[in-house]
């Protein structure tokens, strides 16, 4: 498909290293509008050479809390990501789902377990 749109990751982060949760964040935010919009949008990870979860929860795990998981399975592809890296996509979005469909018992429990400081 030739007009398809895809944001280059490593352009977005301006680095092969995809390890923190600030750089996951502006991915996120350029990813969002296009969800929002109802357009496709194909994010390519060619050229990353290190990628945690961190930085996953932040660029495609809070869409889970934005948006419901057909309409981000329906608009959002990823390519060029090494099957080690799919496996963690993976589990960061089936942790995003979980966290998202139950957020204030989730909540509740970390404060509960790290002390409620607020």
């Amino acid at each position: 498909m030739s007009n398809e749109i895809v944001i280059y990751i490593t352009e977005v982060v301006k680095s092969p290293l995809c390890v923190s949760t600030e750089d996951g964040q502006i991915v996120h935010d350029a990813i969002a509008p296009f969800i929002r919009g109802g357009k496709p949008i194909v994010i390519s990870f060619t050229g990353v050479t290190t990628l945690i979860s961190a930085f996953l929860n932040s660029a495609i795990g809070q869409l889970y809390g934005e948006f419901p998981e057909d309409r981000i399975r329906e608009l959002l592809s990823v390519r060029d990501m090494a099957a080690d890296d799919l496996e963690l996509l993976k589990r960061v979005n089936d942790n995003a789902k979980l966290y998202f469909q139950n957020r204030p018992a989730y909540d509740k429990a970390w404060k509960e377990e790290v002390g409620d400081e607020e």
